[in-house]
């Protein structure tokens, strides 16, 4: 494995350093196939921690996002309009163009220990997966929790990646000093559709997988159901098999959310639906003739239907690692938990 420097001269794809928000950027490749035609600015980044526009209207007020553009590669990324703000494409370019911060756990421990912090919740996950296949190169996410440890600081994790159970150790020394939230990022288990629309990501059988392990070792895992898909993920027994599937990996919440389709990824969402179900276009023009986001109704009926389905198979807070049995269709399920429904 070689890294091959490729900032001596203009590249197609790259930005102004300026434009990170850094005063250097360097440019470099990896030539092995998990990272073929994948290109990483590294950039001593000039801050980490991040406020929220419209905090008031978020569960959470602060951030810390390490990467930029994701391998992940989910064609339905809220996330990559802001691929165009560092002139970036918001296409193949947020899929291959990977922003990495390479001193994010130092400025982060810094930041903690400044006056000014007041030790708030710090939320990861929120714009791009911090557990993206870069990671595994970079490494980045031990010295952030490690940071977080050593100031008792609460904070959550939302993510796709199975890479999280590297640092189960760091999790737990966190979670024994301070609030630690973790939940993971399961919208259907159709492996179909999870092979187009998420083509960079786990099956979604692995990363319930990784619920199973966290609840096993005693730190909660909820799931956001995200996105519940229109006309390709939303059909009843789809919604049914997932909940199940979730219920059975030991979750102590699940969160719906219907797809959204906010400018930059709605153009390129909708490009691959042209693709792949062009019989869907006009319905999706319709149903998203007015925004970004599907009908309340249509929202409505999903999140009754998880809530529904949630009580069925009783999800909710249970003893860490206790094994939960799900009743099989032909049996009366048994009286359901209280149901917790938790967003990031």
């Amino acid at each position: 494995m070689r890294w091959e420097n490729l900032s001596d001269g203009p590249r197609r794809g790259a930005a102004d350093p300026a434009l990170f928000g850094a005063d250097a950027v360097t440019t470099r490749t990896f030539d092995t196939p998990e990272f073929r035609g994948i290109t990483f600015h590294e950039i001593r980044a000039k801050s980490i921690v991040n406020r929220v526009p419209g905090a008031s209207r978020m569960p959470f007020e602060w951030t810390v996002n390490p990467y930029r553009g994701c391998t992940h590669a989910c064609v339905y990324c809220f996330a990559r309009k802001t691929h165009s703000y560092l002139d970036l494409d918001t296409g193949l370019g947020f899929d291959s163009q990977i922003v990495v911060k390479v001193n994010a756990p130092e400025l982060l421990r810094r930041g903690l220990a400044a006056p000014s912090w007041r030790g708030e919740h710090i939320a990861m996950g929120t714009n791009v997966d911090c557990y993206q296949r870069a990671e595994g190169r970079y490494a980045l996410m031990p010295g952030i929790i490690a940071a977080l440890r050593d100031r008792a600081n609460p904070f959550s994790i939302l993510t796709k990646g199975t890479l999280i159970l590297r640092d189960l150790d760091l999790l737990r020394q966190a979670a024994a000093v301070t609030d630690v939230g973790i939940s993971v990022s399961v919208g259907f288990m159709d492996e179909q559709l999870w092979r187009t629309v998420e083509p960079g990501t786990p099956a979604p059988a692995r990363r319930l997988e990784v619920v199973r392990t966290l609840s096993g070792h005693g730190i909660e895992c909820g799931v956001l159901m995200a996105p519940v898909i229109p006309f390709l993920g939303d059909h009843p027994d789809q919604l049914r098999a997932t909940v199940r599937a979730i219920a059975a990996a030991g979750a102590t919440s699940v969160t719906p959310l219907v797809l959204h389709l906010r400018p930059g990824a709605r153009e390129w969402f909708m490009t691959w639906l042209a693709s792949h179900h062009p019989h869907l276009v006009r319905r999706y023009e319709r149903l998203y003739a007015d925004g970004a986001y599907a009908p309340k109704w249509y929202q409505r009926r999903i999140t009754r239907h998880v809530h529904e389905l949630a009580r069925e198979f009783g999800i909710g807070p249970s003893r860490a690692g206790a094994a939960r049995r799900i009743p099989e269709p032909q049996e009366t399920p048994p009286a359901p938990t209280a149901t917790q429904l938790t967003l990031l």
